[in-house]
């Protein structure tokens, strides 16, 4: 390795930013997911949850977008955190938060192949074995090695490359959901959310299972934090970072309001029943039926499959700025600082992510479900100490520099570590509808010790330098 005296590219505009983080959003739950949504608490309700859990989500992203414009480097919850309460908690915070994006890529990369299932029944040829009930074929694990190793590719060749996929899939993705949401609204009848408008007998029912849906929404709506990881990558006005970034949240909100209501204003209870009991597809059926045409449903699926695609690409891209940003801290071993010599992408940090996801991709998707449920705890957590780092800078940095700066930042703070908490302690106590399993505590317990053997190491070999920001290298 030598110096690199270069900065990361200054590559990312305006249009960039704002679909990195909204196709990182909306990924394909609203795909596979909305039918049950509308099942446990109507189309109306549904749409309502959305806006409720949006709310939620909308706290932490105003903290996200003050602070990204407050210090905007490569790393993001890392730096914040950082300057806030010092390396220790800003390990832990960036740990649980490279956890988080690495748990959302390995999903992924079983969700394409599994997605691709669906418009061709006979896509599984030769299977191998089973791991926790799920069947593997050798067609399923050609299919998401190549993808994996396609993204991974695409990402080293430059964060403007990875930014052109993200538009062009964002670009597809939004206009199958606008397509759906206009021919409902054209040929969808107000009869058809009988029964399905509000689920419940009573108002406490009512709110409860509109509840439900708040609960689970914010899981949905991550994905904005990517944004500062690539901060140093950015050229855009900084006070533009961080209402582009609250603004992508709003997009996704309404993306999935939208769609779930003009599912059940397009598609009446019985035909979402008789869709959940067989390809569980409603919102491709309802496609099907609004143009009256199983291709349509294709077409749609097709949608979703960009849906994964563009989380798959955004979380990739945060994931490696974080370990990148790290190691640049002497957090983890400085090879994972290293920049490709002619495009300046962390190289290491991406390779790494992607070995790690095919490597997840033999142990099944029942696995990567678990690791999948313990990455979004883990970046609820993260959310938290952002938020406590956003209090604490406004008290200790009260004159920094704030291009984005918040009203009320006492209240926001606040209600920013609330609602981040309130989605971890879900995943702790008893019958919260989100409580671990047994694997997924396992899961959770080795990456923790993981982490602290990280640290220890780290710790001990460089001493004072220890979340302290070193030269970067570039591959020679």
């Amino acid at each position: 390795m030598k110096e690199n005296k270069r900065e990361l590219n200054k590559v990312l505009n305006t249009g960039d930013v704002l679909v990195t983080a909204f196709g990182a959003m909306i990924g394909w739950g609203w795909v596979v997911s909305s039918g049950g949504w509308i099942e446990a608490s109507g189309a109306l309700g549904t749409a309502l949850g959305f806006i409720i859990g949006g709310i939620m989500i909308y706290f932490v992203g105003m903290v996200y977008a003050e602070l990204t414009t407050a210090i905007p480097e490569t790393g993001g919850p890392k730096v914040f955190s950082a300057k806030a309460f010092g390396p220790n908690v800003s390990f832990v915070c960036s740990w649980a938060m490279f956890f988080s994006y690495i748990g959302v890529v390995c999903f992924e990369a079983c969700s394409l192949p599994t997605i691709i299932q669906y418009i061709f029944p006979e896509f599984l040829k030769g299977y191998l074995y089973t791991v926790a009930g799920f069947d593997i074929y050798a067609t399923w694990l050609i299919v998401a090695v190549i993808a994996t190793a396609l993204i991974t590719g695409i990402n080293i060749l430059g964060v403007k490359a990875a930014a052109t996929l993200q538009k062009i899939l964002t670009i597809t993705i939004a206009t199958v959901g606008i397509i759906l949401v206009a021919v409902s609204a054209v040929k969808g009848n107000f009869n058809n959310l009988a029964g399905q408008l509000i689920a419940g007998s009573d108002g406490v029912s009512v709110i409860k299972n509109i509840m439900s849906i708040a609960v689970v929404a914010p899981f949905f709506l991550f994905g904005f934090d990517v944004i500062p990881q690539a901060a140093e990558e950015i050229n855009v006005p900084l006070k533009k970072v961080g209402k582009l970034l609250v603004f992508s949240i709003i997009l996704a909100v309404a993306f999935y309001a939208l769609v779930v209501f003009a599912i059940g204003y397009g598609l009446n209870s019985e035909g979402i029943e008789k869709s959940m009991s067989s390809t569980g597809l409603v919102a491709a059926d309802t496609m099907a039926k609004l143009f009256n045409s199983a291709v349509m449903a294709k077409v749609l699926i097709i949608g979703g499959m960009c849906g994964i695609i563009t989380s798959w690409n955004s979380f990739l891209m945060g994931g490696s700025r974080v370990l990148f940003s790290m190691a640049e801290s002497n957090m983890v071993p400085k090879r994972f600082a290293v920049l490709h010599s002619k495009y300046r992408t962390p190289v290491t940090s991406l390779l790494l992510i992607g070995a790690l996801s095919i490597v997840s991709l033999f142990c099944g998707r029942v696995m990567l479900v678990w690791i999948s449920d313990v990455a979004s705890f883990a970046c609820c957590f993260s959310y938290c100490i952002v938020a406590l780092s956003f209090l604490k800078l406004r008290k200790i940095a009260p004159n920094m520099s704030r291009p984005f700066k918040i009203k009320s930042a006492r209240f926001v703070g606040i209600m920013a570590i609330l609602m981040s908490g309130l989605m971890c302690v879900l995943y702790i106590i008893p019958n919260s509808g989100c409580t671990f399993t047994v694997q997924e505590w396992v899961i959770g317990i080795v990456w923790i010790v993981l982490g602290l053997v990280f640290a220890i190491v780290c710790k001990t070999k460089y001493k004072d330098n220890f979340g302290k920001t070193t030269k970067r290298c570039q591959n020679d």
